[in-house]
């Protein structure tokens, strides 16, 4: 698998991140190992996960495989945090002491000592901005991240925080922004995308198959087994599942019938490929449907199928 530059920063990621938000929840031990092996045997790098996904238990299990299935040091290891639930609600805490909190107890589940990239998940006004990153310089100086981002941020937060990160010698300088991308959802082309480029930030979309929806898995129903299926996510999916996300859908469609690719490829190709774009992350439940993603890595998409699926889809941005 090929490499990418991560922005301006030093640091080179695999052009396809693995996502793990359902890792210890709807995917299983097993499941998860297979995935691991998968996208390390095809030259993965990147891997990410949150001390919000499954509670810690994203992490938990992905520390379990490190060193079992892959070395720590052919990982690039990211993770977020500023989310987490509290007897079931969405709780967010961006303070210093918050983020350092979760750091610490993010490495002692991942059992490592630092981690490559720490991002945090989401902004919230609760903190100042400028708390929330001083505590990416207490990670990056104390030697716990090697790096740190941002995630979910609208455009005028990604560069506030990262004109403030480059204001003063000695801050961290944030190297990426991780925010959702994909033929569906093109919001971040206004002000994210230009922000990001303007400022040195790589770009990591999450959802870049528009929430499972691209593959065409939802073109006839709702799959038993799928997430929309699932109580945890039917709404998280469902958001997409109406006609004008429809319309796309069958473009990719006709896109990939047209290649000889399936949906998954086309979709996943086109934002890998878009400007400022780092890395998809690509959060596969299951191994077979990242084996799905994990052949694209030398396919490119011709110009004029490009040009028609930018017109398609503009109405979603």
């Amino acid at each position: 698998m090929q490499r990418r530059r991560l922005g301006t920063s030093g640091l080179h990621v695999s052009r396809l991140g693995l996502g793990t938000m359902s890792w210890g929840n709807e995917t299983d031990e097993q499941e998860a190992e297979d995935s691991l092996r998968a996208f390390v045997d095809a030259g993965g790098t990147l891997v990410d996960t949150a001390a919000g996904y499954a509670d810690g238990g994203s992490e938990r299990l992905l520390g379990s495989l490190i060193g079992k299935v892959v070395d720590r040091d052919d990982l690039v290891l990211a993770t977020k945090a500023g989310v987490s639930r509290r007897g079931g609600e969405r709780s967010v805490d961006t303070s210093r002491g918050g983020l350092l909190r979760t750091l610490d107890a993010s490495l002692e589940r991942l059992g490592v000592d630092h981690v490559d990239l720490w991002q945090v998940h989401v902004w919230s006004d609760a903190a100042p901005v400028e708390e929330t990153l001083a505590a990416l310089d207490r990670a990056v100086t104390s030697g716990r991240a090697s790096y740190v981002g941002v995630s979910n941020y609208a455009g005028w937060q990604t560069a506030q925080a990262a004109t403030w990160q480059r204001a003063v010698p000695g801050r961290a300088p944030l190297a990426s922004t991780q925010v959702e991308y994909s033929l569906l959802n093109r919001v971040v082309e206004a002000e994210v995308l230009p922000a990001a480029a303007a400022l040195g930030l790589g770009v990591l979309p999450w959802s870049p198959l528009g929430r499972g929806v691209l593959t065409g898995k939802y073109r006839s129903g709702t799959p038993v087994d799928s997430r929309g299926a699932s109580r945890t996510y039917a709404r998280f999916v469902g958001a997409y599942l109406d006609d004008e996300s429809a319309r796309v859908v069958e473009a990719v469609a006709r896109a990939a019938d047209g290649l000889g690719w399936t949906p998954l490829e086309v979709a996943l190709v086109w934002v890998r490929d878009r400007p400022g774009v780092t890395a998809p992350v690509v959060g596969a439940r299951t191994a077979a449907q990242l084996r799905g993603a994990l052949g694209c890595d030398d396919k490119r998409l011709p110009h004029e199928l490009v040009a028609a699926l930018d017109d398609v889809s503009g109405g979603t941005a």
